[in-house]
């Protein structure tokens, strides 16, 4: 069957957080003309992408790719990782709790070689950003939630905190600022910032279409091979395409595409193009564990999210962001305890702490040049050498535990039920917690800017893909460093600035 072809100025793949700020803010010059290409269908009339109270029902159904990790060396095999084919991506199915870029995430971009990332350069385009972004409504503040985060305030010796984005700070404790409006409970999507109600003559949206491979002539990328309705297309980029699939499917779209590491290349049947073997390396993501308590009395259904609040907090002393982040949910994530075999009683409370910065690194691949083969991914978590996740991993659970000795918090409570009491030494905690850990969907880092000399750098400074002229990547994939809280406000931010950079590229 012959092949269609459509030629644009920009090719924007993957519909997503990133994906549709590019799009949109690209298009906003009449001059040019953009393609924003999407495996999935739109967002618009899909009301459980629509309430951000209604997160939780677009993960592991229609809409998830639900992806798993290889067997894991130290931690647990059972993860199931969202990642969504719709318009919007991932921003349709989180709870947008987004925070300002920390100055310490960002010195430490700087300190690897990373250039014009620096924290006074970046901030200033958060505040660019199109997705309303508000402090939890007094309306939707639970009052168990908000018994504990004044007792972690008080037990931990923690700020609180009414809003976050207007100061630096590395701890506190408070409801958090999340992407939605109160008034509706619909969330700041980034589809729905950025695209719904919009129509530009020079903006096409290509839904449902899945991506095979970045097209490459003489070193430059010229286009997509895409399978739109059935039928394999190829769309032209006569600029640049940018690609930003997420940290899962970006790096496995560059290999499909034969720019990666040559030994994965051959083992998957593809030709390497482009020796990159920084592609999929570098994974990093939010190690969560969890701690559970049997509860007394009831608790309101009132919320934004479900996950509206939490406490942020140093463990070390030279620590210039939080090292451990702990979200306070008004419903327990309890399936990996159960699997375990831990009987969780129906009345329960929890606490979920996570690894904040993280240091073990995991790497994800393609097994097959096939676009509907899901990539093979191995988080490696608490592999690090020194052994620090897993101690921040533990120090976690027991900084809860002191919050739940405190008053009005522990009021609400009956007795531990995971990891239970009986648990008490590091040794033991560590093994119950690493068994049972959860992600908290934040993979990154797998596609990650670098300097020069840095062999394993995909991206120059500029999101530019090393050794292909006109090809970019930019979501969460290009973090040299996962930042210490949620990522969707980063990776909103590292969009706008994506922008500023494509339209006005640095002379090389």
């Amino acid at each position: 069957m012959p092949e269609s072809h459509d030629e644009y100025d920009y090719v924007v793949v993957g519909g997503g957080t990133a994906g549709c700020i590019v799009a949109a803010r690209l298009s906003e010059d009449p001059g040019v003309t953009v393609c924003l290409i999407e495996a999935g269908p739109s967002d618009e009339h899909e009301p459980r992408a629509g309430s951000i109270r209604r997160w939780a029902e677009m993960l592991e159904g229609e809409y998830d790719r639900d992806y798993r990790s290889v067997a894991q060396e130290r931690g647990n095999s059972d993860i199931r990782q969202a990642r969504l084919r719709i318009l919007g991506g991932c921003s349709t199915a989180n709870t947008m709790i987004s925070w300002r870029p920390l100055r310490g995430d960002l010195d430490e971009w700087a300190s690897l070689g990373v250039e014009g990332w620096d924290y006074d350069t970046v901030s200033p385009y958060f505040d660019r950003l199109a997705t309303p972004i508000t402090p939890v409504d007094p309306a939707d503040q639970n009052a168990y939630v908000a018994d504990a985060v004044a007792a972690a305030a008080s037990a931990l010796d923690l700020p609180r905190r009414e809003t976050w984005n207007d100061v630096e700070f590395a701890e506190g404790a408070g409801f958090f600022e999340i992407g939605y409006d109160p008034a509706t409970n619909l969330r700041s999507s980034t589809s729905r910032a950025y695209l719904h109600g919009v129509e530009r003559p020079n903006l096409a949206l290509v839904l449902e279409a899945l991506v095979e491979k970045v097209l490459l002539e003489s070193g430059q990328a010229v286009g997509v091979r895409a399978r739109v309705a059935g039928e394999w297309r190829e769309i032209r980029a006569s600029r640049e395409v940018i690609v930003s699939c997420g940290a899962i499917d970006s790096p496995a779209l560059l290999m499909r595409s034969g720019i990666g590491p040559a030994a994965v290349l051959a083992d998957a049947g593809v030709d390497v193009l482009v020796g990159l073997p920084g592609v999929g390396e570098n994974l990093q993501d939010h190690a969560e564990s969890l701690i559970v308590w049997e509860a007394r009395g009831e608790r309101s259904e009132v919320s934004a999210t479900g996950w509206d609040a939490g406490y942020a907090l140093r463990i070390d002393e030279d620590s210039t962001v939080p090292d451990v982040s702990t979200h306070i949910p008004l419903h327990s994530w309890t399936v990996h305890a159960e699997n375990h075999g831990v009987r969780i009683p129906a009345n329960n409370v929890s606490l979920a702490p996570n690894v904040a910065k993280p240091r073990s690194r995991g790497r994800v691949w393609i097994t097959s040049a096939d676009p509907d083969a899901a990539p093979a991914i191995d988080y490696r978590a608490f592999t690090d050498v020194e052994g620090r996740d897993e101690r921040m991993l533990v120090e976690g659970v027991k900084l809860a535990r002191r919050v739940a000795q405190q008053e009005p918090f522990a009021s609400h409570l009956v007795r531990e039920v995971f990891p239970g009491e009986h648990v008490q030494t590091d040794e033991e905690l560590s093994a119950v917690l690493r068994a049972t850990h959860q992600t908290v969907y934040h993979v990154s880092c797998t596609c990650r800017m670098g300097a020069e000399d840095d062999p394993l750098a995909v991206l120059d400074s500029e999101l530019r893909v090393r050794g292909v002229a006109g090809l970019r990547v930019v979501d969460a994939s290009v973090f040299p460093t996962l930042s210490a809280l949620n990522p969707v406000g980063l990776i909103m931010t590292v969009a706008e600035r994506a922008v500023d950079l494509i339209r006005e590229p640095a002379v090389v």
